[in-house]
């Protein structure tokens, strides 16, 4: 079972205090260009997988999607997001991504911002994501680049010479990582660059765009602060699509067994 912690009262008052969650997506620095990975979504069926507060399911609907299906497994979370969305084409379900068994051939887009670093079995969620999609469907998403999540103390250090530094340990040693991030004990699962990509062109996706995201010149002229982003990339960003044919579906029937939606 996926750790809950979205539901701890000190992180959920944190997380509610950060720039994306006042904000929404434009409070996400990584935001404009997870979005020149989207497809035109008009007429489309989309599911955001950790959707939290809903953001982007209503900015899909935006854009024109016919229905969005929000899922997380917070009920604070997805408390907030029926709160603020007055939609009828717009769903949200708590369900854990664990456990996780989606409608085959419903989606035209599966998206997920931030969250599927805290699913431990991602291979059978990814194998549900590729059979959820109609062929030639689009799978786009953001995790914590695997050098933030390698490091048994993700924290900045200082060279010899006062200039800030990321050490890396335990990078090829993939797992559960435990980190204090607006709560103690939140954990976090690591995965290499190669399992990630590998994992999808397995499945059956067609990887069409990977990014180790860092702001631009122009973010950084807006917020300084965020120069020391551009020392190591914060995010990963993918873009992928379903095949016409892989071995998705043969991998969510063998991983993917309660929960239906």
């Amino acid at each position: 079972m996926t750790q809950n912690i979205y539901d701890d009262d000190k992180f959920f008052a944190g997380y509610s205090r950060l720039p994306r969650s006042v904000e929404g997506l434009d409070g996400a620095p990584e935001w404009p260009a997870l979005r020149a990975l989207l497809p035109d979504l008009s007429g489309r069926n989309v599911l955001d997988l950790g959707c939290g507060f809903g953001w982007f399911c209503r900015w899909a609907r935006q854009q024109g999607a016919a229905h969005v299906l929000g899922i997380d497994f917070s009920e604070k979370m997805l408390a907030r997001g029926r709160a603020t969305t007055e939609d009828p084409a717009i769903t949200y379900a708590g369900a854990d991504m664990e456990q996780l068994e989606l409608p085959p051939g419903s989606f035209d887009l599966v998206y997920s911002s931030l969250a599927l670093h805290y699913v431990e079995n991602l291979s059978g969620l990814m194998a549900q994501a590729y059979r959820s999609l109609v062929p030639g469907g689009a799978l786009v998403f953001s995790v914590e680049h695997p050098i933030f999540t390698a490091p048994s103390e993700p924290r900045w250090s200082l060279n010899t010479v006062g200039g800030k530094i990321w050490p890396v340990d335990g990078y090829l040693d993939e797992g559960p990582r435990s980190t204090d991030w607006l709560a103690t004990g939140v954990v976090k699962h690591h995965r290499t660059l190669a399992t990630y990509i590998n994992m999808l062109v397995r499945l059956g996706f067609a990887v069409s765009h990977v990014e180790e995201w860092g702001p631009t010149d122009a973010q950084i002229a807006a917020h300084p602060d965020w120069a020391d982003e551009r020392q190591r990339p914060p995010f990963l960003l993918v873009a992928a699509a379903r095949h016409n044919g892989g071995l998705g579906d043969q991998a969510a029937a063998r991983t993917g067994q309660a929960g239906s939606l």
